[in-house]
């Protein structure tokens, strides 16, 4: 073996090196590491040298495409927090890629029991010298348009079987259609880091369908994407040639290794210092998974930052953060946490696109309005008040708040609202109308998951309807919602397939459903919904609304053309404004009466069928 890197060189992860590849990883409790590198199911032992926190060792005759892992020693003392256990093999925190997907079993959270059979090798990558980045073509104001890679294509009549459920998938030309129809600005993918099953689905013939129970925060999962980093790479610059950015959710609150209970996968075995603890050495569950991650310790912010800078080399346009609030917690919430000067200063990470979701489940973890002044945040205030308004429980007055780019939050000429009416996470929009109560019970849990208070109604009947006047008015209120959403200012943000009536059958928590319930039906979609979603899209992007900067101009208006005032929003079922962009005036009228949004322009565009 050769001698160390020194400190100045050191650099976590495997990296090539001249007629070798040099190791190293954190792990300043163990009292030995061992690198594994493996031939087939041979396994190789190397002992790693210790350099204060870190462990290296560096290998001549070692190059690209080398299987790897480690095994730690030291104290197991889970409840006070060391989990070591040598029987464990470990994925590298910083791996790139993994020559197979994460499988549940029991042994990964047994003492003693040996898990070089189950768990994934990480695998050593070429030596890349990536040009920087182009800057993002997403920009605030485009819609952008969340979805799950396996239930988006695994039906998709036109792309070809063996490609259904990859990122390669969404680079096929007739993907490429749908989202140009629908104006796309960005896709924002739901998780493609590889991640494992909770330890409670298996046993329900269940697998964690949406991805939100990562291992490793920059490994790729091999089911979504067996052509590894070089498939992500040709998939992003495809779409950017067809003027669609990619925006990644990541997921950086938590990792797949779970409470006490958990599986023993990576950074419970190196460091499990990594994560949150109480002063009585239990674990914080801001994340509601048991481990939260601790982003009070530089070294996590550290592989945080180098996944965020990984990615954003390969094209991609910016992220959103899976319970942001967690990455500004030491440990309460602070607005000026170090996670956030250090992206400003990244050459790199300061020009991509950061969007938070500004709450966890922790103490005082709603944050709205309090991330840094050029990141955008998911506004479930929106939501809820475009929802209720629609119910007829809301008020004119709050919706025109919400349509205004929520000024009571964000303030300023340029709002940092991403508005949405439906997401992942809940109803989907048709089921939204359709459903006065969630109906999970193919989750398994007896349909206690899931949010329930849901705002929601189902136009008369609970569920389907062959009722004419049901499905009517079911179809006129999604109008209306869809309408509202690309009329108002901000950031809008569309769940893929609600512009063609997508349902999950009444399940506001698909995330178990690796199936029919979440994949979407190409063949049966609403093409008339579909293309009232495009003209919805093609008015916004012509017209001012996708300007930050229209609130200055607007005049707003009762319903009968009179200048609002306090009474009137209290009083008035509605209201109209008027945007003077010339040499046009564009219109924007909300009539609950009517169950109307209109907005027009020379022409005319309704929210009714």
């Amino acid at each position: 073996m050769r001698p160390a890197p020194s400190p100045a060189d050191r650099t976590c992860g495997a990296h090539l090196r001249a007629g070798g590849t040099s190791f190293t990883v954190r792990a300043p409790e163990a009292s030995a590491l061992h690198l594994c590198l493996f031939d087939g199911t041979h396994e190789r032992r190397i002992p790693m040298q210790r350099d204060g926190d870190y462990w290296h060792v560096e290998v001549p005759l070692v190059g690209a495409g080398q299987r790897y892992g480690y095994r730690a020693e030291g104290r197991h003392d889970p409840a006070n927090a060391h989990w070591f256990d040598p029987a464990k093999l470990l994925v590298d925190p910083y791996a790139i890629e993994l020559d197979t997907r994460f499988v549940y079993d029991p042994a990964l959270s047994v003492f003693g029991a040996d898990t070089a059979a189950l768990v994934p090798r990480a695998i050593v990558q070429p030596a890349s010298a990536a040009p920087l980045p182009e800057p993002p073509l997403f920009a605030p104001g485009g819609l952008i348009y969340e979805l799950n890679v396996r239930s988006f294509t695994m039906r998709h009549p036109d792309v070809p079987p063996e490609q259904r459920g990859t990122i390669a998938a969404l680079a096929h030309s007739a993907v490429i259609a749908h989202f140009q129809k629908v104006g796309v600005a960005a896709i924002e993918l739901m998780p493609i880091v590889a991640w494992i099953d909770e330890r409670h689905l298996p046993p329900l013939g269940l697998v964690n369908a949406w991805g939100y129970n990562p291992v490793a925060p920059m490994a790729l999962d091999p089911r979504l994407c067996p052509g590894g980093v070089d498939e992500l790479r040709a998939t992003v610059a495809t779409l950017r040639d067809a003027g669609i950015g990619v925006l990644l959710d990541l997921v950086f609150n938590h990792t797949g290794e779970s409470d006490t209970g958990g599986p023993t996968l990576s950074l419970r075995g190196l460091d499990p210092r990594s994560y949150a603890h109480a002063p009585d050495g239990s674990l914080i569950n801001d994340a509601g998974t048991g481990n939260t991650l601790d982003f009070a310790r530089p070294h996590v912010r550290n592989v945080t930052l180098a996944a965020l800078r990984h990615f954003a080399m390969l094209g991609i346009d910016g992220f959103r953060f899976d319970l942001a609030s967690v990455m500004a917690r030491s440990p309460g919430f602070d607005p000026a946490a170090p996670i956030f000067a250090a992206i400003a200063a990244d050459p790199v990470l300061s020009t991509r696109i950061m969007i938070a979701e500004p709450w966890d489940i922790g103490p005082g973890g709603y944050q709205l309005g309090k991330f840094p002044d050029n990141w955008l945040e998911w506004n479930d205030r929106f939501r809820d008040d475009v929802r209720r308004f629609w119910r007829g429980d809301g008020s004119p007055g709050a919706l025109a708040t919400r349509i205004a780019g929520s000024s009571d939050t964000f303030g300023g000429t340029h709002t940092r609202s991403v508005n949405f009416v439906a997401a992942h996470d809940g109803f989907t929009l048709a089921d939204m109308l359709a459903y006065a109560g969630r109906h999970n019970e193919a989750n398994g849990e007896n349909n206690r998951d899931g949010h329930g208070e849901e705002i929601c109604w189902n136009n008369g009947t609970e569920g389907p309807s062959d009722d004419p006047a049901i499905r009517t008015a079911r179809d006129i209120d999604a109008r209306a919602l869809l309408a509202t959403l690309f009329a108002a200012r901000g950031t809008p943000m569309l769940t893929a397939g609600d512009e063609f009536g997508r349902s999950q059958r009444g399940n506001n928590n698909a995330y178990a459903q690796d199936n029919d319930t979440t994949w979407l039906d190409w063949t049966n979609r609403d093409i008339a919904l579909e293309d009232f979603v495009a003209r919805l899209s093609q008015f916004r992007r012509d017209g001012p609304l996708a300007d930050q900067a229209w609130l200055q101009s607007a005049d707003w208006r009762d319903m009968t053309d009179r200048p609002m005032t306090p009474d009137r929003w209290n009083s008035t079922g509605g209201f109209q404004l008027r945007l003077p962009t010339p040499p046009h005036t564009f219109y924007i009228r909300i009539d609950r009466g009517e169950r109307r949004v209109t907005l027009a322009r020379a022409d005319l565009l309704e929210s009714r069928p």
